[in-house]
Protein backbone atom coordinates (compact mmCIF):
# COMPACT_ATOMS: atom_id res chain seq x y z
CA UNK A 1 0.00 0.00 0.00
CA UNK A 2 3.05 2.12 0.73
CA UNK A 3 3.54 2.18 -3.21
CA UNK A 4 0.08 3.67 -3.76
CA UNK A 5 0.57 6.16 -1.28
CA UNK A 6 4.37 7.11 -2.63
CA UNK A 7 2.83 7.30 -6.36
CA UNK A 8 -0.54 9.35 -4.85
CA UNK A 9 2.53 11.83 -2.95
CA UNK A 10 4.56 12.49 -6.27
CA UNK A 11 1.66 12.99 -8.39
CA UNK A 12 0.18 15.33 -5.49
CA UNK A 13 2.89 17.49 -5.12
CA UNK A 14 3.31 17.61 -8.51
CA UNK A 15 0.27 19.39 -8.67
CA UNK A 16 1.15 21.49 -5.60
CA UNK A 17 -2.09 19.94 -4.33
CA UNK A 18 -3.01 18.70 -0.84
CA UNK A 19 -5.18 15.62 0.45
CA UNK A 20 -8.61 15.59 2.91
CA UNK A 21 -9.87 12.53 3.87
CA UNK A 22 -13.38 11.85 4.89
CA UNK A 23 -13.52 8.29 6.38
CA UNK A 24 -16.56 5.92 7.65
CA UNK A 25 -15.85 2.41 7.18
CA UNK A 26 -11.82 2.51 7.12
CA UNK A 27 -11.37 4.86 10.89
CA UNK A 28 -8.85 6.44 9.78
CA UNK A 29 -7.12 4.25 7.94
CA UNK A 30 -6.79 5.84 4.81
CA UNK A 31 -5.36 8.98 6.56
CA UNK A 32 -2.71 6.60 8.54
CA UNK A 33 -1.54 5.05 5.52
CA UNK A 34 -1.04 8.09 3.78
CA UNK A 35 0.85 9.90 6.97
CA UNK A 36 2.94 6.37 7.13
CA UNK A 37 5.35 8.09 4.67
CA UNK A 38 8.33 10.84 5.76
CA UNK A 39 7.18 14.58 4.03
CA UNK A 40 3.59 13.61 3.77
CA UNK A 41 3.09 16.77 5.45
CA UNK A 42 4.04 18.49 2.06
CA UNK A 43 0.81 17.24 0.41
CA UNK A 44 -1.55 15.80 3.28
CA UNK A 45 -3.50 18.43 4.72
CA UNK A 46 -6.46 16.71 7.26
CA UNK A 47 -8.13 13.82 7.99
CA UNK A 48 -12.11 13.39 9.22
CA UNK A 49 -13.02 10.22 10.59
CA UNK A 50 -16.83 10.88 10.61
CA UNK A 51 -17.83 7.42 11.82
CA UNK A 52 -21.35 8.60 13.07
CA UNK A 53 -23.99 10.60 11.67
CA UNK A 54 -23.74 12.60 13.66
CA UNK A 55 -20.31 13.26 12.91
CA UNK A 56 -20.91 13.16 9.41
CA UNK A 57 -23.04 16.06 9.94
CA UNK A 58 -20.99 18.11 12.54
CA UNK A 59 -17.69 17.77 10.41
CA UNK A 60 -18.15 17.71 7.34
CA UNK A 61 -21.95 19.62 6.82
CA UNK A 62 -23.64 16.58 5.39
CA UNK A 63 -27.83 17.19 5.50
CA UNK A 64 -29.25 14.87 7.70
CA UNK A 65 -31.94 14.55 5.72
CA UNK A 66 -29.60 13.36 3.09
CA UNK A 67 -28.95 9.99 5.27
CA UNK A 68 -32.12 9.84 6.28
CA UNK A 69 -33.40 9.40 2.94
CA UNK A 70 -30.41 7.82 1.33
CA UNK A 71 -28.53 5.95 4.29
CA UNK A 72 -25.46 6.47 5.56
CA UNK A 73 -24.05 4.15 3.10
CA UNK A 74 -25.27 5.71 -0.08
CA UNK A 75 -23.80 7.56 -3.28
CA UNK A 76 -25.56 11.03 -2.21
CA UNK A 77 -23.86 10.38 0.99
CA UNK A 78 -20.54 9.79 0.38
CA UNK A 79 -20.51 12.28 -2.70
CA UNK A 80 -21.64 15.08 0.58
CA UNK A 81 -18.92 13.69 2.62
CA UNK A 82 -16.32 13.98 0.04
CA UNK A 83 -17.65 17.85 -0.98
CA UNK A 84 -17.63 18.52 2.82
CA UNK A 85 -14.14 17.36 3.23
CA UNK A 86 -12.91 20.12 0.78
CA UNK A 87 -15.29 22.54 2.19
CA UNK A 88 -13.94 22.11 5.84
CA UNK A 89 -10.12 21.73 4.62
CA UNK A 90 -7.31 23.90 2.69
CA UNK A 91 -6.95 20.74 0.37
CA UNK A 92 -7.97 20.70 -3.25
CA UNK A 93 -8.24 17.12 -3.29
CA UNK A 94 -10.65 15.05 -0.68
CA UNK A 95 -11.28 11.27 -0.93
CA UNK A 96 -14.45 9.95 1.21
CA UNK A 97 -15.71 6.35 1.94
CA UNK A 98 -18.87 5.07 3.41
CA UNK A 99 -19.32 0.62 3.78
CA UNK A 100 -20.31 -1.87 5.93
CA UNK A 101 -17.33 -3.57 6.96
CA UNK A 102 -18.76 -6.69 8.68
CA UNK A 103 -19.50 -8.67 10.14
CA UNK A 104 -22.56 -7.35 11.18
CA UNK A 105 -24.46 -4.38 10.13
CA UNK A 106 -25.43 -5.65 6.29
CA UNK A 107 -28.76 -5.74 5.21
CA UNK A 108 -30.26 -7.28 1.78
CA UNK A 109 -29.65 -4.11 0.07
CA UNK A 110 -26.60 -3.17 1.77
CA UNK A 111 -24.73 -6.70 2.01
CA UNK A 112 -21.28 -7.09 3.85
CA UNK A 113 -18.67 -5.46 2.07
CA UNK A 114 -20.37 -2.92 0.57
CA UNK A 115 -18.65 0.57 0.12
CA UNK A 116 -18.87 3.68 -1.47
CA UNK A 117 -16.11 5.78 -2.72
CA UNK A 118 -16.04 9.30 -4.05
CA UNK A 119 -13.26 11.40 -5.08
CA UNK A 120 -13.37 15.15 -5.14
CA UNK A 121 -10.82 17.19 -7.27
CA UNK A 122 -10.91 20.37 -9.19
CA UNK A 123 -12.73 18.73 -12.02
CA UNK A 124 -15.64 17.62 -10.08
CA UNK A 125 -16.77 15.00 -7.69
CA UNK A 126 -16.39 10.73 -8.83
CA UNK A 127 -17.88 8.44 -6.76
CA UNK A 128 -18.34 4.74 -7.35
CA UNK A 129 -20.19 1.52 -5.28
CA UNK A 130 -17.57 -1.94 -4.74
CA UNK A 131 -18.25 -4.79 -3.54
CA UNK A 132 -15.26 -6.36 -1.43
CA UNK A 133 -14.98 -9.90 0.20
CA UNK A 134 -13.76 -11.22 3.27
CA UNK A 135 -14.11 -10.37 6.79
CA UNK A 136 -13.78 -7.13 8.36
CA UNK A 137 -9.88 -6.51 8.00
CA UNK A 138 -9.90 -7.37 4.83
CA UNK A 139 -12.93 -4.92 3.57
CA UNK A 140 -11.45 -2.20 5.35
CA UNK A 141 -8.04 -2.72 3.46
CA UNK A 142 -8.86 -3.25 -0.09
CA UNK A 143 -11.45 -0.10 0.31
CA UNK A 144 -8.01 1.39 1.48
CA UNK A 145 -5.96 0.26 -1.06
CA UNK A 146 -9.14 1.08 -3.69
CA UNK A 147 -9.59 4.71 -2.63
CA UNK A 148 -5.53 5.62 -3.17
CA UNK A 149 -4.80 3.55 -6.09
CA UNK A 150 -7.94 5.27 -8.09
CA UNK A 151 -7.88 8.89 -6.17
CA UNK A 152 -4.15 8.55 -8.06
CA UNK A 153 -5.80 7.37 -11.99
CA UNK A 154 -8.18 10.80 -11.45
CA UNK A 155 -4.97 12.75 -10.58
CA UNK A 156 -3.28 11.80 -12.98
CA UNK A 157 -5.52 12.79 -15.78
CA UNK A 158 -6.00 16.51 -14.01
CA UNK A 159 -4.13 19.52 -16.05
CA UNK A 160 -2.06 21.21 -13.16
CA UNK A 161 -3.21 24.65 -12.64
Amino acid sequence: MLESCAMLARLLLRHGWFLATAESCTGGLIAANCTELAGSSNWFERGFVTYSNAAKCELLGVDAALIDRHGAVSEAVVRAMAAGALAHSHAQVAVAVTGVAGPTGGSAEKPVGTVWLAWATPMGVVSELRHFEGDRADVRQATVQHALKRLAELIQTETPL
